[in-house]
């Protein structure tokens, strides 16, 4: 198929190599055109404009920083929302608010476009290998029509009801791993005079029922970051750790619900960033607050 995807950073970038691994026709945009470029030499076509990559393709994937990108990426000058969307297929996976999906589905719908939103769980190794969680929100007729290509992309695709379902899902199921990454330390503070070894501890850890599945795949990988070792590519940084638990705090207010656990948490990870650690994955941060106990 000739699938479009506006949005390439990492999640994007992955995304784009498992299509084009599997013989689609790809097109990307970024706002930051080097980004794009990059995929070039993989065998991706480079869109000038938002509004020129969806009429170059039959399907549009979009996944972006927040509510302010999907709005300039759809809706700006040269926006996707203005050229004719009439059969085209608009998937957007974005972590975002359910309102905002909502919102862009009603206007897109307008224009013409069958949609559905589906932001996903899992990070650029499983994106690479088509084992992400997909979450979808949208209407029976226009899911089934994602779907055959959703399950190119995920392990496992659950349909969890109208505009705005998935990206409820989304949050729900992000909040508990986020909010992890500080247990993880506060547990670690506990062992820490022992001095054992922490391929050890984490293999520990990992093996109880207060070790999340997050940890049979990155425990290692926390590991060599206890150790003071290199920990590779940055796979899911704090500073968009901090946009996703800001938005989950949001979307609780709205709810009249409150999430005393996630607050204190994020106020943590923001003095992380402004020590500078923004960029740093997400494997830094218990190992921050260990140096700090």
């Amino acid at each position: 198929m000739k699938i479009g995807i506006l949005g390439i950073g990492r999640m994007g970038a992955a995304l784009t190599t498992r299509l084009l691994g599997l013989g689609h026709e790809v097109t990307v945009w970024n706002r930051t055109p080097q980004k794009a470029q990059a995929l070039a030499g993989a065998g991706a076509k480079v869109a000038a404009t938002p509004r020129a990559l969806a009429q170059a393709c039959e399907v549009i994937l979009s996944i972006v920083a927040d509510a302010a990108a999907v709005d300039t990426t759809y809706f700006g000058p040269d926006g996707v929302g203005t050229g004719d969307l009439g059969s085209k297929l608009v998937i957007e996976m974005s972590t975002l608010r359910p309102e905002t999906q909502r919102m862009l589905a009603e206007r897109l719908k307008k224009l013409g476009a069958a949609v559905v939103e589906c932001p996903v769980g899992g990070t650029i190794g499983p994106a690479r290998e088509g084992k992400l969680l997909g979450f979808v929100g949208g209407s029976e007729a226009d899911f089934a029509l994602a779907k055959p290509i959703l399950d190119q992309l995920c392990r496992r695709v659950e349909h969890i009801g109208p505009s705005g379902a998935g990206a409820s899902m989304k949050l729900a199921i992000n909040l508990p791993l986020l909010v992890y990454w500080q247990a993880l330390g506060e547990a670690l503070a506990l062992v820490k005079p022992l001095g054992l070894d922490p391929k050890r501890v984490m293999d520990i850890i990992a093996d109880t029922s207060g070790g999340p599945n997050m940890l049979k795949v990155r425990g290692s990988t926390i590991a060599t970051a206890l150790a003071g070792g290199d920990t590779g590519a940055v796979t899911f940084d704090v500073d968009l750790i901090r946009k996703d638990m800001a938005t989950m705090i949001e979307e609780a207010a709205s709810l009249g619900a409150t999430l005393p656990v996630t607050e204190r948490a994020l106020q943590i990870f923001d003095e992380a960033a402004r020590e500078g650690m923004g960029a740093d994955d997400a494997v830094k941060l218990p190992v921050r607050w260990l140096r700090q106990s």
